[in-house]
């Protein structure tokens, strides 16, 4: 589904001849997008959260529902990256055609803050429900 929404943006963005910083600019999309539904989907299943432990103010149920996030952003960065490099209709543009590492670096530094807000909302989440 990622991958699916993370195409017609980019497709969006051609048609628009919006290249420009269109490889951080959807990530960022598709990533907060998937991490609003993932707590939407989270607040709507049932528990009982009363035995629920908290460390440092960390609680267990955090700790498992983000454990299950292991390895997913590394996914998808790795298909937008081959995605772009071997896009003919970014070829022209080097920047976005093929992202350096300066440029996923940066991407990747707004991912960890779009990770920390979805952290700490549903451990807030969790905690409230003890």
């Amino acid at each position: 589904m990622l991958k699916k929404q993370y195409d017609q943006l980019l497709a969006k963005d051609l048609s628009r001849q919006q290249w420009d910083g269109c490889f951080q600019r959807n990530v960022l999309t598709v990533l907060e997008q998937t991490y609003d539904q993932a707590l939407v989907e989270l607040q709507a299943l049932p528990f009982d959260g009363g035995n629920n432990a908290v460390d440092r103010g960390l609680t267990d149920l955090t700790k498992q529902t983000l454990a299950s996030f292991d390895g997913f952003v590394d996914d998808f960065l790795q298909f937008v990256v081959d995605k772009h490099r071997t896009s003919c209709a970014l070829s022209n543009f080097p920047g976005e055609h093929k992202p350096d590492k300066a440029y996923v670096n940066e991407v990747m530094r707004d991912i960890a803050g779009l990770w920390q807000k979805f952290a700490l909302n549903v451990n807030a989440y969790f905690l409230e429900c003890r």
